[in-house]
C-alpha cells in the first residue's frame, strides 16, 4: 500500500517559507553554523542531506554569506544558506527539484515579504526576505552569475 502525499500549492509552500523565514529570525536559530567560509559551510551539509547545495559567497555583490543551517519544508529537509544585505537576513532553502515540477522562476510578495524561486542543476531555490523585491530579484541574478563558476558535488 502506498501513501501518496500531496504536494502544496505554491501559495502553501510560501507561506511554509516565510513562517520558517520567520521563525529563523525569532529563535535566534538564523544558522547552525556561522561563517562566511563557503569551504565550511559546503562539507558542513555533507551526510546530514541527500544533496550537494551550491554555496556562492556573494560579499563582493552586497550579500554576505552568513552560514547555512537545515530546515523543514513541505515534508523534506532541505538546505537553509543566510546571508546579509545590510541589517536584513535573506534565506535561501534549496532543495531538489520535484522531476514533474515546474520549472518557472518568479517573484512574489506576500505578508511583506518578497519571495523568488528558480530551478537549476537539478535543483530548486527559494529566496524569501523582507528586502524589496528588486533588490531579492538583484539578489537572484547575482547567485545565478556566480554559481555558474562554483564547482557542483
Amino acid at each position: 500500500m502506498f501513501l501518496a502525499l500531496p504536494q502544496l500549492t505554491a501559495s502553501g509552500i510560501e507561506d511554509q517559507l516565510i513562517a520558517s523565514h520567520v521563525r529563523s529570525l525569532l529563535a535566534t536559530h538564523l544558522t547552525d553554523v556561522a561563517t562566511s567560509d563557503k569551504h565550511v559551510i559546503r562539507p558542513w551539509f555533507n551526510g546530514k542531506i541527500d544533496f550537494a547545495p551550491p554555496v556562492v559567497d556573494l560579499t563582493e555583490q552586497g550579500f554576505a554569506l552568513a552560514g547555512g543551517r537545515l530546515d523543514y519544508v513541505d515534508g523534506r529537509v532541505v538546505a537553509a544558506l543566510v546571508y546579509h544585505r545590510r541589517l536584513h537576513s535573506i534565506n535561501l532553502f534549496i532543495r531538489p527539484a520535484e522531476r514533474f515540477g515546474s520549472n518557472a522562476s518568479f517573484t512574489n510578495t506576500r505578508s511583506g515579504y518578497s519571495l523568488e524561486r528558480w530551478t537549476g542543476g537539478g535543483l530548486e531555490y527559494w529566496a524569501v526576505s523582507d528586502i524589496p523585491a528588486a533588490e531579492l530579484g538583484q539578489f537572484r541574478q547575482q547567485f545565478l552569475n556566480q554559481s555558474k563558476h562554483a564547482p557542483m558535488r
